[in-house]
């Protein structure tokens, strides 16, 4: 019977290719990192939208179908009711938020500033849109 010689690989040469491979790697990821997502303005906007949910569902304080509706209904009951919608999305917003609710009567909250990430959502009522702007303290 005569024998043939076949060349193999060592399977711990192998090993140790796959091991510097993977150490290289992982030296690499750390030496270039990883860029990290854009969330910030994500969330900004989550807020805000969150901040019109809660308000669009509220009930009225006097009359109307909603507490949004309630509010655009005239100059004179956003007049009357500013000081409890500034109050509510005070409550609703985390504390290191500002915030300013715009609708077509006025507005209540902060000046937005012109130099950092500012989050938005619109509303629609039956009388207007209702917009909600939220930035970080």
């Amino acid at each position: 019977m005569r024998r043939t010689r076949r060349a193999q690989l060592s399977l711990s040469v192998v090993e140790a290719g796959v091991g510097v491979v993977f150490v290289l790697g992982v030296a690499l990821g750390f030496a270039l990192g990883v860029p990290s997502p854009e969330t910030r303005d994500a969330q900004l906007d989550l807020y805000a939208e969150d901040a019109g949910t809660v308000l669009a569902g509220e009930p009225p304080r006097h009359q109307g179908t909603t507490r949004l509706s309630e509010l655009l209904e005239s100059a004179e009951t956003f007049d009357r009711e500013r000081a409890a919608l500034e109050r509510r999305v005070d409550r609703i917003l985390p504390d290191n938020l500002m915030f300013r609710v715009g609708t077509p009567h006025g507005a209540v909250g902060y000046r937005k500033p012109a130099d950092v990430p500012v989050g938005v959502a619109t509303v629609t009522t039956a009388n207007g849109d209702v917009t909600v702007w939220v930035w970080y303290v």
